[in-house]
């Protein structure tokens, strides 16, 4: 058993898929045409980290309400974790792609770790390999 997709609510897809892809470096799995529960047109969008099995599903906000969520599925709180093997590579690529970091990063008994946001706002660790 396994965890296959985890939703992040976003604005655009073509943004998202941008930043996941060029700046994170994440593959583009799936972009197909799909629908609403309600027959509205919409797109099924998944990435996920070279290798990964767990990806997310990028789905653009459709109403107030999910537009009102972007950015803050978690209130403020870091609630996606990114565990690279090279840390200080993966940092200086998503700084040079113009990802917003809060602070430096820092070295916890866990492993390095930053705190950055994605294209919607949502806080994530970039964390490095566990000591």
């Amino acid at each position: 058993m396994h965890i296959e997709l985890a939703a992040i609510v976003v604005d655009d897809y073509d943004e998202a898929i941008g930043f996941f892809v060029d700046a994170l470096g994440f593959d583009l799995v799936e972009d197909s045409p799909a629908e609403t529960n309600d027959g509205r047109p919409k797109r099924w969008v998944v990435v996920r980290p070279p290798g990964a099995v767990t990806g997310l599903l990028l789905a653009q906000a459709d109403g107030d309400d999910q537009a009102a969520v972007v950015g803050n599925q978690l209130a403020g709180r870091v609630g996606f974790f990114l565990r690279v093997d090279d840390f200080q590579t993966a940092y200086d690529r998503m700084r040079e792609a113009g990802v917003t970091f809060h602070g430096e990063p820092r070295h916890e008994p866990y492993g390095s770790v930053v705190v950055f946001e994605d294209v919607a706002g949502n806080k994530w660790d970039l964390l490095g390999p566990r000591p």
